[in-house]
């Protein structure tokens, strides 16, 4: 494959909102992600972050496109509890799930934040249908560009798992694989 391959590590969350059972990322394989990390202090994810991404969840809902907010708290700690985010999640109207980023014991990073690497908020990710991370955005996401990459991500077929390791190098999709071009 051309585009380097990073496997999207596995949501650290202490608990959901908006959804009846915990979410994993390996649940939603075969489906694209749209995770968007946030606080609810946050003035940049009030006033752009969250109304583009609950856009794109409406425009989204028939799709199988998952929306999943984090909510990752890196200062404030003490005025962004679970209570306050219930009522804040209440009153933006947000009705994708969201989970809270489970705290760092070593620090006030997030484990979540932490292992994606992310460097404030807001911060979107996208993961394609295979689970690898296809974009890694920091701050205010372009309308148009941020649709050009969802429409890019939600046109691809979802990967061909391979039980032959040593066709590890072939590229796999639903019409089948292709071998690798000899070098």
């Amino acid at each position: 494959m051309t585009r380097q391959e990073v496997k999207a590590p596995e949501l650290m969350v202490e608990r959901w909102f908006n959804s009846a059972d915990p979410i994993t990322l390996e649940s939603l394989r075969g489906r694209p992600v749209l995770l968007h990390s946030f606080q609810m202090l946050c003035p940049g994810c009030v006033a752009h972050a969250i109304p583009q991404v609950k856009r794109i969840a409406a425009m989204f809902r028939e799709a199988d496109l998952a929306v999943i907010g984090l909510h990752t708290v890196f200062e404030h700690h003490q005025a962004m509890t679970p209570v306050s985010l219930e009522a804040f999640l209440h009153e933006y109207q947000i009705t994708f799930p969201v989970g809270v980023d489970q705290p760092s014991e070593n620090g006030p990073i997030p484990r979540t934040m932490a292992a994606y690497g992310f460097r404030g908020t807001p911060s979107l990710v996208l993961i394609d249908r295979g689970g690898y991370i296809r974009h890694h955005g920091f701050g205010q996401e372009d309308d148009i560009a941020l649709g050009f990459r969802l429409g890019m991500l939600m046109a691809e077929k979802a990967p061909v798992q391979s039980s032959d390791a040593a066709d590890r190098s072939a590229v796999c999709d639903a019409d089948g694989c292709a071998a690798p071009l000899p070098g």
